[in-house]
């Protein structure tokens, strides 16, 4: 714990849907909901217009539908979140090279090892200065947390929401705690909450009175020692810029259940690129290749290979992800496949292509010994088998599969055909929310599309609500768009913050307003 309150945590306000109305003028003030659209997608974020409805993150699309039957529901876009969310970190990392991104929209920093604060009042002039450049940059609002550990600047943070500041002074901690649900605390989720209610335990002064040592009894050394020290206040974690991360992965929920063999495996293989692809992009490679699989019944079971040593060859995992498919049973249908790599390294191990090529000859050579088993069998029933067979083949790989809802893992969706693919411009999906351009009406989103036809609302961030247009899906003068800035021409904060406190000079820029929760 600090004698000054200067870990600040900064939690952009409804990212995604504020991204989204920030966007597209014509839903401002009204419910926003972004995620997967398919029967089994899920709620990524809601605006807070549709929060008063019930709907929240991580709850079921078909749900909040029910909940919120008129609000907007949009498809997530990504490429605008990641650029939105690079400007916020820039501007995070001129304040302390101590950042520590929690996600697209979520980050510690280390006010003091920056220092730009070393008092109640100069990082709350930070804080203050922080919102409004962040406002002015990107057109959102974040709330920022201020206090002696990142436990309790979390929790500041979230008491301020939205678009708030709350500061915690050191030595008030145990106070503001003691009302709160233990619930807020690091570490206890639903169980381990139901738990210590069923104890008797429900606030966090419960805790504290009720001491470590029974804590411990209740939840084991290591759990109830680090809750105990958490409800008194302390929290002594230190800000870290870089965290490793220890696993790459991707993984698909299907609106339909696969039962097809065929079909499972070449889903297999394309989330095997697709890992590849974003582990590459990070600059890794991994030793460990991991297949999840969730059944039709809910059950989930996870297979792993540990090769020689570490990899980025696409050919390496998809063929380590094919053979674990084989010990898995999904005849009664699949709902959900990822695959994965772990024990991440810098480097690669060139000694892994002959792996790769004793893994393909030794597949090879299953593949002949299957086809003159079916051969054997077609020339003693007068080729129906092989006839079979040779059906199977057909009809698998090149078959329409179902389509995924989307890519669980932070800062991707289910793959859509890029601009050109398929058999011309009337194979494109145009999904809800996403950006067109006209050659006469110019910038929009699409609204919905069905039955041949595409609705598209034309406006841009900075224009009045736009109007309404439908087109045939196959019209050449539409096509998809990159996202716009949502602030066309922001202020030049280049120089911010310049010659900022120690505490001698952190005055509250003029309109800052104090804010509370």
């Amino acid at each position: 714990m600090r004698a000054a309150p200067t870990i600040l945590h900064l939690d952009m306000d409804a990212f995604y849907a504020s991204a989204e109305q920030a966007a597209k003028p014509s839903l401002r003030g009204k419910p926003v909901v972004v995620g997967g659209l398919g029967m089994r997608g899920v709620v990524a974020t809601a605006s807070y217009e549709a929060r008063r409805f019930g709907v929240h993150s991580a709850m079921p699309m078909a749900q909040a539908r029910r909940l919120a039957p008129n609000a907007a529901y949009l498809v997530p876009r990504f490429s605008l979140y990641r650029s939105v969310s690079d400007q916020v970190m820039e501007l995070l990392g001129r304040l302390s090279p101590l950042v520590e991104p929690l996600s697209l929209d979520e980050a510690f920093v280390d006010l003091e090892a920056g220092g730009v604060a070393d008092d109640s009042r100069s990082a709350r002039a930070i804080g203050e200065q922080l919102r409004l450049v962040i406002r002015a940059v990107t057109g959102l609002s974040g709330s920022v947390g201020l206090a002696g550990s990142k436990m309790l600047a979390k929790i500041a943070s979230e008491e301020a929401k939205p678009d708030g500041l709350l500061l915690i002074e050191p030595g008030t901690e145990r106070e503001l705690l003691a009302p709160m649900s233990v619930r807020i605390l690091p570490g206890v989720g639903p169980a381990t909450g139901d738990h210590l209610r069923r104890a008797g335990m429900t606030v966090v002064h419960d805790l504290v009175e009720a001491g470590e040592a029974e804590l411990v009894r209740l939840l084991g050394r290591a759990h109830g020692t680090a809750l105990h020290r958490m409800a008194l206040g302390y929290d002594d974690r230190p800000v870290v810029a870089e965290r490793d991360a220890k696993s790459v992965s991707v993984e698909d929920t299907f609106d339909v259940d696969l039962h097809d063999r065929v079909r499972v495996r070449t889903e297999v293989e394309r989330l095997a690129d697709r890992c590849v692809q974003r582990l590459r992009g990070a600059g890794r490679s991994g030793r460990t290749v991991v297949l999840k699989v969730r059944r039709y019944d809910f059950s989930t079971l996870t297979r792993s290979e540990t090769l020689r040593g570490p990899t980025d060859d696409p050919v390496v995992v998809r063929e380590a992800a094919a053979r674990l498919l084989e010990a898995v049973d999904t005849t009664g249908g699949v709902r959900l496949l990822g695959v994965g790599v772990t024990g991440l390294a810098d480097f690669t191990q060139e000694d892994l292509f002959a792996q790769a090529v004793e893994a393909r000859q030794t597949a090879d050579a299953r593949q002949t010994a299957d086809a003159n088993l079916a051969a054997d069998a077609g020339r003693a029933d007068d080729g129906t088998q092989a006839a079979d067979a040779e059906r199977t083949t057909v009809n698998g790989p090149d078959a329409e599969a179902p389509v995924a809802v989307g890519d669980r893992t932070p800062g991707h969706v289910a793959d859509e055909p890029a601009p050109g693919d398929g058999d011309g411009v009337s194979a494109r999906r145009w999904s809800a929310g996403h950006d067109v351009r006209h050659a006469v009406h110019g910038h929009g989103w699409v609204q919905g599309s069905g039955v041949g036809r595409v609705t598209v609302r034309f406006e841009e961030p900075g224009s009045p609500p736009g109007r309404v247009r439908t087109f045939r899906v196959g019209d050449p003068q539409l096509q998809p768009s990159d996202p716009l800035p949502l602030v066309p021409e922001p202020v030049d904060y280049s120089s911010w913050p310049a010659s900022l406190p120690k505490s001698l000079s952190g005055a509250v820029p003029e309109g800052a307003a104090e804010s509370s929760p």
